[in-house]
C-alpha cells in the first residue's frame, strides 16, 4: 500500500509530451511555475505546489520559462482523488521534505530502504489527503469518507443503514458520493479494506493466515475475501503472501526518467 516505486528529477525542463501512467504520479514543483494539460483542463502550478495524477490520465506539462521539479510514482494508494488536483504545502515545506528524502532513499542500497520507503509512501499520502483543499468534498461526503474509514474494519459494519440514517435520499449519496470521490460508498469501503489486506499481506510481521487477515480487514466470508482480493490484485491472498516473500531483494535501481511512462500520440 502507498508503495513507491520510482522517484526521479527534473533539471530545467520546458515542456514534457503527452503521456500517462499506470500508477499515480506525484509531481513537487521545486522551481518557476507551468501548466500541466489535460484532455479537457488545465492545471496551472507554481514552486511548492503539488500535483496528484490518478493513473491513466494522459497529460503533459509545459513551462515558459522552465520547470524544475521531484516526481514520484504511487502505487497500490490510498488517495482518493478521483480527477486530477494541485495542493500546496505548507510554509515549512512538510511535503517537500517527504519527497526529498524518499529521493534519497530511492536510490540507497542500504537494507532498511524497502521499509523507509514504505514510510514515506504512506506519510506522503497522508499529507496529501490531510491538505486537499476542503472545497473539494462536500460536507456530507466528507461525513460518509470519515464514517468509514472509521468502521471499514468491523466486519459487522452495515454501510446502507449508516447511509439511511442520513437526511438524505439514499440515491442522491450514492451519485453525490460518486461524483466527488469517483466511486460508490460501497466501492469505497471494498477499496479500502482489500488495500488494507495487502499492506497486512507484505508485512514481515504477518504469517500468511488469509482467514485472519480477512477479519481483521472486515471481510466476514474469507472465500468472498480471497476472490474480491484477486479481482483487484490478480492473484489470491496466499499467492499474493508467497511472492512477497519469495521476491528476492531489489538491488538500489538506476535513474530512468521514462519508467512506467506511457507516451501517446500528441493531438494537440
Amino acid at each position: 500500500m502507498n508503495d513507491i516505486v520510482y522517484v526521479g528529477k527534473h533539471s530545467i525542463t520546458y515542456t514534457v509530451p503527452r503521456h500517462q501512467h499506470d500508477t499515480w504520479e506525484l509531481i513537487y514543483c521545486t522551481g518557476q511555475e507551468g501548466e500541466l494539460h489535460f484532455d479537457d483542463f488545465i492545471l496551472p502550478y507554481r514552486m511548492g505546489s503539488v500535483a496528484v495524477i490518478p493513473p491513466f490520465t494522459p497529460h503533459s506539462n509545459r513551462s515558459q520559462n522552465g520547470f524544475t521539479n521531484i516526481h514520484i510514482n504511487l502505487a497500490n494508494a490510498t488517495l482518493n482523488f478521483h480527477r486530477p488536483m494541485v495542493i500546496q504545502d505548507d510554509g515549512n515545506r512538510s511535503i517537500l521534505s517527504v519527497f526529498s528524502g524518499a529521493f534519497f532513499q530511492f536510490y540507497e542500497s542500504a537494507e532498511q530502504r524497502e521499509t523507509l520507503l514504505s514510510a514515506y509512501g504512506s506519510l506522503l499520502a497522508a499529507y496529501l489527503l490531510a491538505y486537499r483543499e476542503a472545497s473539494s468534498l462536500s460536507k456530507i461526503v466528507q461525513e460518509i469518507e470519515n464514517h468509514i474509514i472509521r468502521h471499514y474494519a468491523d466486519p459487522a459494519y452495515a454501510l446502507d443503514e449508516y447511509l439511511k440514517s442520513l437526511p438524505y435520499n439514499y440515491d442522491y449519496l450514492r451519485k453525490l458520493f460518486q461524483k466527488e470521490l469517483g466511486m460508490t460508498p460501497h466501492k469505497f469501503l471494498n477499496d479500502r479494506r482489500l488495500q488494507t489486506a495487502a499492506s497486512m499481506l507484505r508485512s514481515q510481521y504477518n504469517d500468511g493466515n488469509v482467514t485472519e487477515v480477512a477479519h481483521q480487514c472486515g471481510f466476514r466470508e474469507p472465500l468472498y475475501f480471497s476472490r474480491m482480493f484477486k479481482k483487484k490484485y490478480g492473484l489470491s491472498p496466499s499467492f499474493y503472501y508467497a511472492a512477497k516473500r519469495e521476491a528476492p531483494a531489489q538491488a538500489a535501481p538506476t535513474p530512468d526518467p521514462d519508467r512506467m511512462k506511457i507516451m501517446l500520440e500528441e493531438t494537440e
